[in-house]
């Protein structure tokens, strides 16, 4: 595959120009949107622009080190909305059980980024030990949890070069093109994303020079997450609009 579009089943079956893909996630990165707001102690309100999307509350967030705790849950709320007092420890023990499951995760990838690792290792016949077999089990253990999508936030974001972010729509997305032999749904990102890495390394290249720090896992995700949810042509325009001032939608 060249490096001019990006050939992702799991989102439709037309190739994504490149130029159309970094104005996407641009405009997820960068793109803003009105609200109206007014104080409790106040008569009169006033126009604000706020973050259209989740880049500036999670993807910009620092990455913790340590045992997975409270940290993390702060940034995975930054994505997916704040969790009450009951939610909230329920999380934080799910983050300290699936901890060690993580770490052979990584162990498995022994410092390989998730384009980078064979074939094989997301293959149920070169099971066990495999990647693939690693993130299955965390998968498994991530959704049986109290909030399965802010644990798995917080888990892509410590490891976003290995661990994809899936929340319902994406999962969706990806399950009908799992093929038989495969250790799961991230089998089908790795395909994805290892089958267009000179298009996503020309992306992530293209977005630092505006400030832009996504992994490729992390792109997948977002392009993914716009087309599913049906965003993807909000984010263009936002994207573009970036690049045009005064041409800013509502």
């Amino acid at each position: 595959m060249d490096d001019a579009q990006l050939v992702l089943p799991s989102a439709g079956p037309d190739p994504l120009p490149l130029g159309t893909a970094l104005a996407a996630v641009v405009g997820y990165a960068q793109g803003r949107r009105p609200l109206y707001y007014r104080a409790a102690n106040a008569r009169t309100g006033r126009w604000v622009e706020l973050p259209a999307y989740g880049y500036e509350r999670f993807d910009r967030r620092p990455r913790s080190t340590g045992p997975l705790g409270e940290p993390d849950i702060l940034t995975a709320e930054g994505l997916h909305g704040r969790l009450d007092r009951e939610a909230w420890q329920a999380t934080k023990t799910a983050l300290a059980d699936v901890g060690p499951l993580a770490d052979a995760v990584a162990e498995a990838a022994a410092g390989r980024r998730l384009e980078n690792l064979p074939d094989d290792e997301f293959s149920v016949l070169a099971e066990p030990g495999t990647v693939g077999a690693a993130l299955r089990r965390l998968r498994e253990a991530t959704d049986r949890t109290a909030s399965p999508k802010h644990v798995n936030a917080a888990l892509h974001h410590r490891r976003p070069d290995l661990v994809p972010l899936l929340v319902r729509a994406t999962r969706w997305q990806l399950l009908p093109h799992v093929r038989e032999g495969d250790s799961g749904v991230e089998a089908v990102v790795h395909r994805e994303v290892s089958g267009n890495a000179a298009a996503f390394a020309r992306l992530a290249a293209d977005l630092a020079e505006r400030d832009i720090a996504m992994s490729a896992v992390r792109l997948h995700d977002v392009l993914l997450w716009l087309t599913a949810t049906l965003r993807l042509d909000h984010a263009v325009a936002l994207g573009q609009a970036e690049a045009h001032p005064g041409s800013r939608p509502v």
